[in-house]
């Protein structure tokens, strides 16, 4: 007989775990962010070519967010995990060998390779070792790593730039992924089961798929979170860069400022699930669109503060709201998805922001160019919010039609 408190131990381990995966990968990523001026400089190159630099990253992981969930629905989390971390590790070291904007922007691209599988395999973890009915809670739990990862990076990596270089702070980080990647390999079970307790199979197959993309109902969400992760990635991207050339700061005092609205973001993703099953249960979009029109709202403000405490301040509130949709729209899947679906469901949301990803940072880089300034970026961050309120507002629970096609109804 399995010891249930043993269970929820292991289970809440692994949760830890691929929380902690989660940050590191944040971590890597916002590095290039608060390198970017540093580049610049050494590459002898502008805006629209470090745009680029960002945005290759997204094209390559934009592209394996469905793949890597479809892989993890068929073989297992744990394999993807593993590789996943140890594959974007490999290159975030590599980027600290860069020799040229050719050669750097070639390795992001592989970069996004490897971290593309990692999204979907992590939310498909959490649900391999958790109850249905906690699958919303725990998956919105697990996005607001991605905050508290942004949160840690650049205490972490600002340092190391500043001591060490940029190039030592990737050798660093890319190291410490490494070593991560080997301990999940040895310290987690392999959990993936080929075959429920009916004996029917859980693996995902074709038909499966093919009735998950033609979904309208998760295009909607999907497209949502695009709306959202333009201004998600566009800030995450050029905000370093946007305070120390507009508001003219120094890398010390960006590495103390960027932090702060990752806090009032992973607080209000942790909680999202929570507040989206506990008072909002089948009335997602009203939150979710309501959390749209507050973000730009305050866009705007932060766009015409006048001190750089007044810009922190209303970007940490557009941090606190955009956030409750990052947790919608990763909860909702797992609420009426069958659990072979996880992995492709969750990576078929993200592919909507990573999509973003790619868009964001090379249409900001480009309107910096073209403009010499920010204002353009804020009004295109504003339309953005705008079309995730119209969309989020279409979206509807799953007919049962659509339930019975996808399994859930077998599963249930």
């Amino acid at each position: 007989m399995i010891d249930p408190n043993k269970s929820r131990r292991a289970s809440i381990a692994v949760f830890a775990l691929l929380y902690l995966g989660y940050c590191i990968s944040y971590i890597d990523r916002a590095a290039i962010a608060l390198s970017l001026v540093a580049i610049g400089k050494e590459f002898n190159v502008g805006s629209a070519a470090l745009g680029v630099v960002m945005s290759t990253f997204y094209i390559s992981y934009a592209a394996m967010q469905i793949p890597g969930g479809w892989i993890a629905d068929r073989w297992g989390s744990k394999k993807v995990i593993v590789v996943s971390v140890a594959f974007w590790s490999l290159f975030t070291l590599m980027t600290g060998l860069a020799w040229s904007l050719a050669s750097l922007i070639a390795i992001r691209f592989i970069f996004g390779l490897g971290e593309g599988g990692y999204p979907g395999a992590a939310v498909k973890g959490v649900t391999e070792s958790c109850a249905r009915a906690d699958r919303p809670k725990m998956s919105a739990l697990l996005m607001s790593s991605n905050y508290v990862g942004s949160f840690i990076a650049p205490l972490a990596i600002a340092p190391l730039i500043l001591y060490l270089g940029w190039r030592h702070a990737f050798v660093v980080a890319g190291i410490a992924g490494v070593v991560f990647a080997l301990f999940y390999l040895f310290a987690v079970k392999d959990t993936h089961q080929k075959r429920d307790a009916s004996g029917r199979a859980t693996r995902i197959d074709g038909a499966a798929t093919r009735a998950l993309l033609k979904m309208p109902l998760m295009w909607k969400i999907l497209l949502t979170w695009f709306g959202m992760g333009i201004v998600n990635k566009g800030l995450d991207a050029w905000m370093p860069a946007y305070l120390l050339t507009e508001r003219h700061l120094d890398l010390k005092a960006v590495g103390m400022l960027t932090p702060l609205p990752f806090v009032a973001a992973s607080i209000s993703t942790a909680l999202g699930g929570w507040i989206l099953t506990r008072w909002f249960d089948g009335r997602e979009k009203w939150l979710m669109a309501a959390c749209c029109v507050i973000s730009g709202f305050f866009l705007y403000e932060m766009y015409t503060a006048e001190t750089v405490t007044g810009v922190i301040a209303y970007q940490s509130i557009v941090y606190f709201f955009k956030s409750f949709v990052f947790a919608g729209v990763f909860a909702l899947p797992t609420k009426f998805l069958p659990q072979k679906l996880i992995g492709t469901g969750a990576g078929m949301v993200n592919f909507g922001g990573q999509v973003a990803g790619f868009v964001a940072p090379a249409v900001i880089g480009l309107l910096v160019s073209m403009t010499g300034n920010y204002n353009a970026v804020f009004g295109f961050l504003i339309a953005a919010t705008a079309l995730a309120a119209v969309t989020s507002l279409s979206i509807g629970l799953a007919s049962e039609n659509d339930a019975r096609r996808l399994g859930t109804a077998e599963e249930a």
